[in-house]
């Protein structure tokens, strides 16, 4: 089967494509009907320059930039990478509530630029994790690996989504109410029409002074820039792994201590981004011999 990849994706298991080229899909300028399988990191794919496409296979979770409705109709499968990459990105989310909560990177910045005097016991007061409340806006795979870590913190833990579950790990609320009651609100909802913008200026400003907010799924959902000015005023507290208009940061956050900022690296461990190679390598090869994906994804996520 030929293969043609946006990149060439971490791990051993890439080696495995026997047939595989590495190209930009900006760069080309003519059909390629050779081209059966493609791998793609959450990228629109040119449908009508692959006419023999069998799969398009998604490196990550996130498939907002496919059109899954189009590929379906073309016959064309497409598959993504659910569940590795919980733990990683569960991870970097208690680190930038701990960063945030805690003003780690300002303090850090504080002793770089030698303006620390040696006093502790004056200033410089951060905001306690333990036994305070966490809201977490989605409680799928990732938001409930968060709801678990945040048990060693003592946190209180409150939980929004479309479904109400019975679950231990969390106590659910309205999105409304959750975002009045937390001190610390974590999103893990994916975007989609319906969750873009969600978080608009309405709903931040039902934050309380002194809160947090943490994203680390997509940009989008918030209201960029009513976030920018909750946490330019200092009313708000922000750790952000993700941006509505990526690589772009609005500037005006780029030197706000009261603001963490990290370069979309939810899943970015070596261990986490291998195993979602093998998983990308792993539906490329079913499709290739017939035999069922291992991670489809339906139209109906589109």
């Amino acid at each position: 089967m030929k293969v043609l990849a946006t990149r060439r994706y971490p791990g051993p298991a890439f080696d495995e494509l026997a047939d595989v080229e590495i190209a930009a899909l900006e760069v080309l300028r003519s059909a390629r009907p050779d081209v059966e399988a493609l791998v793609v990191a959450n990228e629109p794919v040119p449908l009508e320059l692959f006419p023999s496409l069998r799969i398009v296979a998604n490196f990550g979770v996130g498939i907002d930039r496919i059109d899954v409705a189009a590929c379906a109709r073309r016959g064309v499968a497409v598959t993504n990478t659910p569940g590795v990459l919980d733990a990683a990105t569960a991870d970097l989310t208690m680190a930038l509530i701990l960063a945030v909560r805690r003003r780690v990177v300002e303090g850090d910045r504080l002793v770089r630029t030698r303006a620390w005097r040696g006093s502790w016991a004056g200033g410089f007061l951060g905001r306690e994790v333990t036994g305070s409340t966490l809201g977490i806006v989605g409680l799928g795979r990732i938001g409930g690996a968060v709801a678990r870590r945040a048990r060693g913190f003592e946190l209180r833990v409150l939980y929004t989504q479309r479904r109400r579950v019975e679950t231990e790990l969390a106590k659910y609320r309205e999105l409304d109410d959750l975002l009045r009651e937390s001190d610390v609100v974590t999103i893990h909802t994916p975007r989609t029409p319906e969750t873009e913008g969600m978080i608009d200026a309405r709903r931040l400003a039902l934050l309380r002074d002194g809160s947090s907010l943490v994203n680390t799924a997509r940009g989008e959902i918030v209201d960029e820039p009513a976030l920018v000015r909750e946490v330019v005023a200092g009313r708000l507290s922000a750790g952000l792994d993700v941006f509505a208009h990526e690589p772009a940061v609005p500037d005006a956050l780029l030197d706000l201590p009261n603001v963490v900022l990290t370069p979309h690296i939810g899943s970015a461990t070596v261990e986490t981004r291998e195993s979602m190679t093998r998983l990308v390598v792993d539906n490329i090869h079913a499709a290739e011999h017939d035999e069922p994906l291992v991670t489809p994804v339906g139209a109906a996520n589109a």
